[in-house]
C-alpha cells in the first residue's frame, strides 16, 4: 500500500472517530441532526478557544472529557461483586 493511501486511511479513521464523539454525547439526537446547529456550536467552541478565556475553557473541557471517558471505562469494567463465588472445595 502506498504512503498516501495509508495517510488517507488514518485521516478517514480520525474523522470517523470525531463524528462518533458527536453521536456518543447525544448531539445528533439533541439537535435532530441539524447540521447548521451542530456547525454553529462547533464555531462557538472554536471562538471560545481563540478568546482570552480559551485556556480556561480548554482545561474545563479536558477535565469533563477525561471524567466521561473514566466513567465509561469503569462502567465497562467487569464487576467482581456480580460474579458468583467459585466452589473452593
Amino acid at each position: 500500500m502506498r504512503t498516501w493511501q495509508i495517510e488517507r486511511r488514518k485521516r478517514t479513521r480520525h474523522l470517523i472517530e470525531l463524528g462518533g464523539l458527536v453521536v456518543k454525547v447525544g448531539i445528533v439526537d439533541l439537535t435532530g441532526g441539524d447540521r447548521l446547529t451542530i456547525l454553529g456550536a462547533l464555531l462557538w467552541i472554536a471562538e471560545k478557544l481563540q478568546s482570552d478565556q480559551g485556556e480556561q475553557a480548554r482545561a474545563l473541557w479536558v477535565a469533563k472529557g477525561r471524567q466521561a471517558f473514566e466513567a465509561k471505562r469503569v462502567a465497562d469494567a467487569p464487576n467482581d461483586s456480580q460474579e458468583t463465588p467459585k466452589d473452593q472445595s
